[in-house]
């Protein structure tokens, strides 16, 4: 059954298909209809009643669901056996995962039981062709897995001309998420999770979990007050918490920022962050480093304050205010304050 389509695995969480999925459908059906296949959707675990109707609309033409309790939650053998097996019957060309840490954990050992090749963190992916340099032998509309490299320095184009699957992690919020068409339908396959998996793989029982939601909602934030290095101090984050409270904003910051302790880890946007689209984004003392710029530079309307003139975040901004932030903040607070409704 060879049919060469391009399917996207599918992270759920009580009966919710995941935004990183959802977002790789969006992509996944720009990449199928480029190709001229279907794409298709592979979810696993107990309790999958209503997927479909979750995930159709996202142009999802076929979708195998593999029912069974020993499935969630996730736990590695299981899953990638199934995977591993299931591949090798229905053959895929391309196959896509959110890079969390199912994706992290999941891609490798399907990747390498099928000797198929992984590029992690993709930022973009297209389809194109290639010219080996050594062969001259010519691919087309191969997967270009677009990644940074080298600390952010270089982006580089990663290809997998031979092996199929052609597989790729992306993180959350790099792909936009977009509804193909509300009223598309696909076909549901069921399959017997026991064709698929041996009873020897369920080695790891989960006794019990505990999930903590988060508090720090930075990616779903309509207006972002980001802060860098040259705020300076802990304490001057606190006037970015104002502001923000004064919006009705979030609070991120830059790995700079992070490292020096200003505020924690969770508020990280960037290459080795989140990375976010918030309608307003305004970066207080932040330099503006690829890596930072990458993780934002999708914003609608950004505003930089910095004492820098020159600073590289200055070139993509809409707006910018030079000044030092300790005395352009408290202004905008008050001025805010005074002519919000």
């Amino acid at each position: 059954m060879d049919q060469n389509n391009l399917i996207v695995y599918l992270e759920h969480e009580a009966g919710r298909v995941a935004d990183v999925s959802l977002e790789l459908l969006t992509k996944g059906r720009v990449l199928a209809s480029r190709l001229g296949v279907k794409l298709e959707a592979v979810i696993l675990g107990d309790k999958l009643e209503g997927i479909e109707e979750q995930v159709f609309p996202y142009g999802v033409d076929l979708l195998y669901k593999v029912a069974d309790k020993r499935l969630s939650p996730y736990t590695s053998n299981p899953h990638a056996a199934v995977l591993i097996n299931l591949f090798r019957e229905i053959k895929p060309q391309i196959c896509l995962m959110g890079a969390t840490c199912i994706g992290r954990d999941l891609g490798p050992r399907v990747s390498s039981c099928l000797h198929s090749g992984l590029t992690a963190d993709c930022t973009a992916l297209e389809i194109g062709d290639h010219t080996d340099p050594k062969t001259g032998k010519e691919y087309k509309d191969l997967l270009l897995q677009i990644r940074p490299a080298f600390g952010g320095n270089i982006v580089a184009t990663i290809v997998n001309p031979e092996c199929r699957p052609q597989m790729a992690t992306v993180r959350e919020g790099v792909m936009k998420r977009e509804v193909f068409d509300p009223a598309h339908k696909g076909e549901v396959v069921e399959l017997d999770a026991k064709k698929y998996v041996d009873d020897a793989d369920f080695v790891v029982d989960i006794l019990d979990r505990h999930i903590e939601q988060s508090k720090i909602n930075i990616k779903n934030s309509p207006i972002i007050v980001a802060g860098g290095y040259g705020v300076g101090s802990k304490e001057n984050f606190q006037l970015l918490h104002e502001l923000a409270d004064t919006l009705g904003a979030e609070v991120g910051a830059s790995r700079a920022a992070v490292d020096a302790g200003f505020t924690e880890h969770a508020r990280q946007i960037g290459q080795t962050g989140v990375t976010v689209r918030p309608k307003l984004y305004i970066a207080c003392g932040i330099s503006g480093q690829i890596q930072h710029i990458a993780g934002m530079q999708d914003s609608s309307i950004i505003i930089s304050i910095n004492n820098d003139p020159a600073a590289p975040i200055n070139t993509i901004a809409d707006y910018v205010i030079t000044g030092n932030m300790e005395d352009v903040v408290p202004k905008l607070i008050k001025y805010y304050k005074k002519n919000s409704k």
